[in-house]
C-alpha cells in the first residue's frame, strides 16, 4: 500500500470506525481512461456491479472476492477515490450473464448486448497481454458491491 492509499483506509478507519483491512486496491479498467469513466458511474451510484475473469484472480494468486470485502478504488492517476464493499459473488461462465447484471454494472447503455460486446473487447485484450485466448464458457466473478466511502464524507 502507498503512503497516499494508506493515509486513505486510515481516513477512511477513522470516518467509518471500520477495522477491516482491505481485500484489494485497484482501478477499474485497463487504463486511466476507462478507470475515471467507470469511477464516475461508481460515485453517481450507476455502476454497482463488476466481472473479471477468475483465471485472472488464480494467476495472480488470489481468491475472488466475497461478501464483506471491503476495495479501496483508485481513479485513473492511481489515487485513491472510494471504498466499496462486495456485496454478492457468483461465478459462472461469461455466457451467462443477465439482462439484470448488464444493468447494475452500469455500462454503455446498459443493455446485455453493450455489457457482452464490451466485456469480449476488454477480456480479449486482458487474455492477449496474458498470451493466453478468452473463450465464452470461462469462468467470470460476478461481483456486486455497494459504495460506502469517499473522502468528502464527513
Amino acid at each position: 500500500m502507498t503512503p497516499d492509499q494508506q493515509a486513505a483506509w486510515d481516513r477512511f478507519q477513522a470516518d467509518t470506525a471500520d477495522a477491516r483491512q482491505p481485500y484489494d486496491i485497484f482501478a477499474f479498467g485497463d487504463g486511466p481512461d476507462l478507470a475515471d469513466e467507470l469511477l464516475a458511474l461508481v460515485l453517481s451510484g450507476t455502476k454497482q456491479a463488476t466481472a473479471g475473469r477468475l483465471d485472472l484472480y488464480k494467476s495472480l494468486a488470489m481468491r475472488p472476492p466475497a461478501p464483506g470485502d471491503l476495495s479501496l478504488i483508485l481513479d485513473g492517476a492511481g489515487r485513491p477515490a472510494c471504498v466499496i464493499e462486495t456485496t454478492r459473488v457468483d461465478i459462472a461462465p461469461f455466457s451467462s450473464a443477465t439482462e439484470e447484471f448488464a444493468y447494475v454494472e452500469g455500462e454503455g447503455d446498459r443493455s446485455l448486448a453493450y455489457w457482452q460486446s464490451a466485456h469480449l473487447a476488454y477480456f480479449h485484450r486482458e487474455c492477449a497481454r496474458e498470451g493466453s485466448f478468452f473463450s465464452e464458457n470461462e469462468p467470470i466473478v460476478f461481483e456486486r458491491f455497494r459504495l460506502i466511502w469517499t473522502p468528502e464524507q464527513q
